[in-house]
């Protein structure tokens, strides 16, 4: 047993039921993450990167997961599967496989380029500190976390929503630094 509710069973991590998000026990700045997940009818979860602390909040960048037809979301709606949630919307064509079913997915974060890839397939992109970031921070509900997201570095998450969700074949690649600057900076707000 992990957290109260969080198991492993046969190499696969499992919410089972309420209980809390669990994050890593370090930071990670420039990375693949590849995981395979599915979720039950209705359910709704994430994976957050660059987490830290705001105030009494911790928060990140999400790649969300979840039950796109139950919540009634177009498969190109920000906070569909796949998202840079709340910012950046998935492309409409995105291969996501039904509920129930293990889906593969990747998360790359070289500097300030960020990917979500879902099946083999890249989906959705940002450039954290570009003149769009910065517009569609500000227009969402992060619009009032001064420097949200502009962190170098941060945790990693997996999001507890009070939702069965599985994870297995969960591997990290941490990749070399680049060149580029990170925030704050690169554009003007």
């Amino acid at each position: 047993v992990l957290f109260r509710s969080w198991e492993v069973e046969d190499g696969i991590l499992q919410l089972k039921k309420r209980s809390t998000s669990i994050y890593t026990d370090r930071e990670y700045t420039n990375f693949v993450l590849d995981f395979e997940w599915k979720i039950t009818d209705g359910g709704n979860s994430g994976v957050k990167y660059r987490v830290r602390s705001y105030g009494s909040s911790l928060l990140g960048i999400e790649y969300q997961l979840l039950d796109d037809l139950k919540f009634k979301y177009e498969s190109d709606h920000i906070g569909s599967t796949g998202s840079i949630y709340a910012l950046y919307e998935p492309r409409a064509d995105k291969p996501l496989k039904p509920v129930g079913e293990f889906n593969h997915s990747r998360i790359v974060v070289q500097g300030n380029r960020l990917e979500h890839w879902l099946n083999g397939v890249q989906i959705a992109s940002a450039i954290v500190g570009s003149r769009e970031w910065y517009q569609r921070v500000a227009a969402s509900k992060f619009g009032k976390r001064s420097g949200f997201a502009e962190n170098a570095s941060g945790t990693l998450m997996l999001q507890d929503h009070g939702h069965p969700t599985w994870f297995r074949n969960i591997t990290i690649q941490e990749l070399a630094p680049t060149r580029s600057r990170l925030l704050p900076g690169l554009f003007r707000r």
